[in-house]
């Protein structure tokens, strides 16, 4: 499997934004954050290379150093 994508590769990122927020629409921020735990773990399933994973994470974790 080739590396994590870093440049924009969605197909409608205005329809993605928009469900991810209305699945967030009114719902507490325990629930928000299970939601979110949830869908983290669904999408790491699906791409399912540990290399790639552990490179999402490093980058994400960077994201609060900038």
């Amino acid at each position: 499997m080739p590396g994590l994508e870093l440049n924009p590769n969605f197909t409608d990122p205005d329809a993605f934004y928009a469900a991810l927020t209305a699945l967030h629409r009114d719902r507490s921020e325990a629930e928000s954050e299970r939601i979110n735990a949830r869908l983290i773990l669904l999408l790491a399933n699906h791409i399912g290379d540990q290399r790639v994973l552990e490179e999402a994470i490093s980058h994400a974790g960077l994201a609060g150093d900038k």
